[in-house]
């Protein structure tokens, strides 16, 4: 019984974890519309490596170095808020930039998401995870990582339906889909400031 409720706190907490990474994954969807499964799979896995790496980075910040811990913590919504500033930002302009330049964006290809964006990304959506640590840090080392895995599964399974449903959007509005991908980036990046 005890495993049982372990692995549903843990998917709950994956679920709850991955939803700003869902949302990101829908504005990927808008912005590559004709991205191949594999491509897909490797977006979805690069969330949930983030997603499993951040619990665990806060599970042993915790153990080793909480009051250093604490003080990163606050910085978060700052870091979380700059980077998909700066990432919607980036996909607004380039956006106008491709309406000026051809009259409407179906007559130039989908622009790929870079891995350097995609690493951004993917801090960006997880930091917030960290602070998870403190509430696993009664867990040993194997229940730890056990429950960073079930939080990356989630994590995976979830940002998939993003992709696949920010996918099917695109490929109907491609004309408007960096320009709503980067508004969406935008948006979760004031989400996670001001949830703090």
């Amino acid at each position: 019984m005890e495993i049982l409720v372990f692995v549903f706190n843990s998917i709950l907490l994956g679920c709850a974890l991955a939803m700003d990474a869902f949302s990101v994954s829908i504005a990927d969807g808008l912005r590559e519309p004709f991205m191949s499964r594999k491509r897909m799979l490797g977006i979805a896995g690069t969330y949930a490596a983030f997603q499993f790496a951040m619990p665990v980075a806060g599970w042993f910040f915790v153990r080793s170095a909480a009051l250093r811990f604490e003080a990163f913590r606050k910085l978060t919504p700052w870091i979380s808020l700059f980077l998909l500033l700066f990432i919607g930002g980036k996909m607004i302009v380039e956006s106008f930039r491709k309406n000026a330049a051809a009259g409407t964006e179906n007559d130039l290809p989908a622009e790929r998401l870079l891995f350097t964006t995609l690493m951004l990304q993917g801090v960006a959506t997880s930091i917030d995870a960290l602070s998870v640590g403190f509430t696993i840090a009664g867990y040993g080392a194997g229940k730890a990582l056990a429950c960073g895995l079930i939080i990356a599964v989630v994590t995976l399974a979830i940002c998939m339906a993003g992709l696949l449903f920010g996918r099917r959007i695109g490929g109907r509005f491609s004309d408007k889909a960096s320009l709503a991908g980067g508004l969406i980036l935008c948006f979760i990046g004031l989400e996670i400031f001001l949830k703090g």
